[in-house]
């Protein structure tokens, strides 16, 4: 461990972690005994071949998945033994997650997508709007609060993605091949963008990619191959 991180406590810790698929009878250890840590603030990006685990591994950190052996540990809160609305409130106050094709609600408005965690929170609907309203300014979107999402380029719908994961402003934040879907030119500008936000607002940011330019400026570099999760 180095100096500075030994100043910077742990936002991320996974012990022994294991999951298996069974396959033509067969075991498969997608996650073989992994052992992490990863420190508030730290950009991380992990590699690996199209099936190696990547989105596995993110779907068991933030609880969508269950091991089936070993911990993950959010601060100091371990998943394991949490029930399903526990590890609901867990995502949606600890962990902002950005996926590859967006996933936004068809029938609601740019800024009803992005307000929506809000709410579900308890927030009540004017401030929740509000919040939304100055996040979607921040990613350039602000013109575009009552659009809906089938009128929004890639580039932009991943914006709206962005905002609304960070709508309860998470300490952790998954993105899973977030600019995947994207042209170089947009990739590089929703790439600059979320490591502006995880730079000035000292998040924990972890990408499942593979793009080089944000191994290029990723604190750590994790690869998956067979199971195994190996430092760069």
């Amino acid at each position: 461990m180095s100096k500075e991180n030994s100043k910077r406590h742990i936002k991320l810790r996974l012990k022994n972690l294991c999951k298996y698929y069974q396959e033509a009878g067969a075991s498969i250890n997608i996650i073989d005994n992994i052992n992490a840590e990863f420190y508030q603030g730290e950009i991380i990006a992990l590699v690996g071949k199209s099936g190696s685990g990547k989105t596995t591994l993110l779907n068991l950190i933030s609880g969508i998945d269950y091991p089936d052996s070993g911990e993950v540990w959010i601060g100091e809160t371990l998943l394991s033994g949490l029930s399903e609305d526990q590890l609901t409130l867990i995502r949606r106050n600890q962990v902002g997650i950005i996926f590859q094709f967006f996933n936004l609600i068809p029938t609601l408005s740019v800024i009803e997508n992005v307000a929506l965690p809000c709410e579900l929170n308890g927030t009540n609907s004017q401030e929740s709007r509000l919040r939304a309203g100055e996040l979607l300014e921040r990613v350039n979107l602000g013109d575009r609060l009552n659009s809906y999402p089938d009128v929004l380029s890639g580039g932009e719908q991943q914006r709206v993605a962005i905002a609304r994961a960070l709508i309860n402003d998470p300490d952790l934040v998954l993105a899973d091949e977030p600019t995947g879907n994207l042209d170089d030119e947009t990739a590089k500008e929703i790439l600059a963008l979320l490591l502006g936000v995880a730079r000035e607002e000292e998040k924990t940011m972890i990408f499942a990619t593979h793009s080089l330019e944000i191994i290029e400026y990723a604190d750590q570099v994790y690869t998956i191959h067979n199971g195994k999760l190996f430092s760069e």
